[in-house]
């Protein structure tokens, strides 16, 4: 009869149960034999496991012996597996008797010495054993964990394969690992609102975006703060909750990036030269890509217009399911992508509407397609600050921002049951507990109908109205939030009409824009 030994392996960042099937057949020569689907690193996990089995004294491979990974028709791709396997062979080979309780699963690489050695996204596979509902978990003490034990499940930490077998015996180990504290000065920003002059109006409407999680694109002449103002805008976000925080920290090992374990929004910021696989995640053995390493966070494309025009599409349906899906020929993995998109763009490839022949301002902006456009919840014009005439001001600080930002966030929660935002909760669940008065309505449709607003450009004024009527305390959708949100949606950039105008508002001169704030 086979040993049967369990752990896990992971499709992208979901988790199933792999059986190590383990069976000597005697009288067949000697030798083993590894099946289902298991790449170079599992297939060379018995030569790592010899040497392992020899260092504790014993000695493997005498007869004929058979590895089946079940289930067989999945790729198995980790040397996680050596731990399990290795817990098999030994069994088989009746080198302990001590008996395995059930729902009990091993995780770790072997060195040739016998010592247990993390892989990489040890922390997915944690969550994946607590939700598959495994109630003991080996673990190497190398894994990086924000913890060193977790409700509902036993988490043993080993740093041998001898100490594997000695709490298998009943021995108990001696603790090595504490549980971490996070510390309090762990959730503060290099980059605060404080710093910035001026930019009172953008300030309130990147509030917004964040109590609501709403895209915006930010557009205006070079140096009038856009970057600045993206760069500082995760410090008003709140902090992540523990489970938020654990999939971002999970997503990151997944993808061999270094990041604490903290409650800090990711920001990410790739470089416009960026592939669309490191963008969007890929490769031959799939990894997240830079939108879901800002899952819960931020995706900032600074200088917009200049990202290849079929690398920006392929946000579109992140941007509108919170997750990717990728297909390969070996394997199809799903990565969660749910982020607040900060984009930030000149008008022209001057930058400030002088130079450039209205041609060649229509190609600059034609390279952001229509549906990416209207994927954005607000367009925000940024204009140069007069500096002399705001140095003396004081400016609110980001830890006050975020004060209204998590109040009003706690209002969604409240108001829909569960951890989603104004933007991102479904349309049926956001129109039931927001309906709209008969006189609002007509205010959408006459828009609407004005403005060539899709289906979707619509709803996401609903969406952004409902935001700016919870910071204004309303229990309401009102008038006025639906009028300021009419006026974040209308898209003044694109078109020589629009550009134009947006020149003549702004107060050009002779293609340079005057320093006036905006209204």
């Amino acid at each position: 009869m086979a040993t049967i030994i369990s752990s896990i392996g992971l499709k992208g960042i979901e988790g199933y149960c792999v059986h190590a099937e383990v069976q000597m057949m005697l009288g067949c020569g000697s030798g083993i034999t590894i099946v289902g689907l298991p790449d170079a690193s599992v297939k060379e996990s018995k030569e790592r496991i010899r040497g392992a089995c020899s260092s504790i004294g014993c000695m493997l491979f005498q007869s004929k012996t058979i590895v089946n990974l079940s289930p067989a028709d999945e790729r198995k791709n980790s040397p996680a597996l050596d731990l399990p396997i290795a817990i098999g062979l030994m069994a088989e080979n009746h080198f302990f008797h001590a008996r395995i309780p059930d729902h009990t699963a091993f995780l770790g690489a072997l060195s040739l010495d016998g010592s247990v050695q993390a892989v990489a996204g040890m922390l997915p596979y944690v969550m994946a054993a607590r939700g598959l509902g495994m109630k003991r978990l080996y673990l190497p003490a190398s894994a990086e964990l924000p913890f060193s034990q977790m409700d509902g499940m036993d988490i043993i930490f080993v740093q041998h394969l001898k100490d594997v077998l000695d709490s298998l015996s009943g021995k108990k180990l001696p603790p090595v690992r504490k549980k971490r504290q996070l510390q309090p000065d762990e959730y503060s920003f290099e980059a605060d609102f404080s710093m910035i002059l001026g930019h009172r109006h953008a300030k309130k409407v990147l509030e917004i975006a964040a109590a609501g999680s709403h895209n915006v694109l930010m557009y205006g002449p070079p140096g009038s703060g856009k970057s600045m103002l993206a760069e500082a805008f995760p410090s008003i976000l709140p902090p992540l909750s523990e489970t938020s925080s654990f999939e971002v920290a999970g997503l990151y090992q997944l993808a061999n990036v270094k990041r604490g374990f903290h409650r800090k929004p990711p920001f990410r910021a790739p470089h416009h030269a960026s592939s669309a696989v490191s963008l969007v995640g890929g490769g031959s053995r799939p990894h997240p890509g830079e939108i879901s390493l800002a899952h819960h966070g931020v995706l900032f494309l600074d200088e917009m217009a200049e990202f290849p025009k079929r690398t920006l599409d392929m946000l579109r349906q992140p941007l509108e399911n919170g997750k990717v899906t990728i297909s390969r020929a070996a394997s199809t993995v799903t990565y969660p992508a749910r982020f607040i998109m900060l984009a930030a763009m000149n008008l022209c490839p001057c930058g400030y509407l002088g130079t450039c022949t209205p041609k060649q301002i229509q190609a600059y902006q034609n390279r952001i397609s229509g549906p990416l456009l209207d994927r954005f919840d607000i367009f925000l014009p940024v204009g140069t600050v007069p500096l002399l005439e705001e140095s003396g001001k004081i400016n609110e600080t980001s830890e006050q921002i975020r004060t209204r930002v998590t109040e009003a966030r706690k209002r969604q929660y409240e108001r829909y049951g569960a951890e989603v935002c104004n933007g991102t909760v479904p349309n049926e669940i956001f129109l039931q507990k927001n309906p709209l008065a008969k006189s609002s309505s007509l205010m959408l449709r006459q828009w609407a109908s004005k403005e060539n607003f899709s289906s979707r450009a619509q709803m996401k004024i609903l969406r952004l109205a409902r935001k700016i009527s919870d910071l204004q305390g309303s229990r309401e959708l009102s008038e006025n939030a639906l009028w300021q949100a009419l006026q974040m949606k209308r898209n003044h950039l694109f078109g020589k009409r629009k550009v134009d105008a947006y020149a003549t508002h702004h107060g050009r001169k002779n293609g340079i824009f005057a320093a006036r704030p905006l209204v």
